[in-house]
């Protein structure tokens, strides 16, 4: 289990890939694993469809990663679609797959359901979900999402910290941040969760910038603050996308060796299945693992 490798290791590095969408593009995800095998990460994380559309795929990856390549996977499950009986169901699926980490996630309320409806399921919040699990089938390691710079939802910082220890103590056993491109933020958040006492592990979430096209999507939903530094890499190599790629891979690459000399628990990367971005990253941060 991932909570094993965290307590023994100082620090991991792990990736995360999604299903494709089409399904004669979805094969190709297997090559691309392994390659990913190359540079043993730690564990990798498989998403979940928008709307559980991709929830039969994630789980097959999923397996896949852990009994044919040997390495941790991680299996993203949302609550936006599930409920007790079908909860219960995924888990023991999951089981059955033999996979045993999940990453309880909230998820995007459906687009064609009520907001009303939406807040009264079973499983509103993660942690709800959390609960549950813990109570009902309690051999998993759970991990759960935090946001460094506050959930768009979240009033203030003081309010989504709160929310964040309910998720903890549910039952949750490590964290991922949402990506975030200035560390000073997650060091100030860091020094919140200390307040509230959460002890369980805070893994940093990291996306390379590597392309134009990337930008906008990115930071839209994200809503990451974007430092003076990264503003200028866009602005001088916009026209240029080998060099851009270049150097959006330099900026995380620096974010990284300060997290890690700064004894964060781990780099999770977000690389869109992108497999020469996750080795050139590798290559130049793995004697500091």
């Amino acid at each position: 289990m991932i909570k094993d490798t965290l307590a023994k290791k100082k620090k991991t590095i792990s990736i995360e890939v999604f299903p494709p969408n089409k399904e004669e593009e979805f094969q190709g995800i297997y090559k691309t694993l392994e390659e990913l095998v190359e540079i043993q990460p730690d564990f990798i994380s498989v998403t979940y469809g928008a709307g559980g559309s991709n929830s039969k795929k994630t789980a097959e990856i999923a397996s896949y990663i852990k009994n044919d390549l040997g390495i941790d996977s991680l299996a993203h499950l949302t609550c936006t679609t599930l409920d007790e009986s079908n909860l219960m169901e995924s888990l023991d699926n999951l089981k059955i797959m033999g996979i045993e980490n999940i990453l309880a996630l909230r998820g995007d309320k459906p687009k064609d359901m009520a907001l009303e409806d939406f807040l009264r399921r079973k499983y509103t919040y993660a942690s709800d979900m959390i609960s549950d699990i813990r109570l009902k089938n309690n051999n998993f390691c759970i991990a759960g999402a935090c946001y460094p710079e506050k959930h768009v939802e979240a009033k203030t910082m003081e309010e989504d910290i709160l929310h964040l220890k309910e998720k903890v103590d549910a039952g949750t056993d490590f964290l991922i941040t949402q990506l975030f491109f200035e560390n000073s933020r997650l060091y100030e958040f860091l020094d919140k969760t200390e307040t509230v006492n959460i002890k369980v592990p805070i893994i940093a979430g990291i996306m390379p910038i590597t392309s134009i096209k990337q930008i906008k999507t990115t930071i839209e939903m994200s809503n990451a603050y974007v430092p003076l530094k990264l503003k200028r890499i866009f602005e001088k190599y916009q026209d240029n996308p080998s060099d851009f790629k270049k150097a959006g891979i330099d900026f995380a690459i620096l974010q990284i060796l300060d997290l890690l000399s700064q004894g964060v628990s781990g780099i999770h990367l977000y690389t869109m299945n992108k497999v020469d971005v996750s080795k050139s990253i590798y290559q130049n941060i793995f004697s500091y693992k």
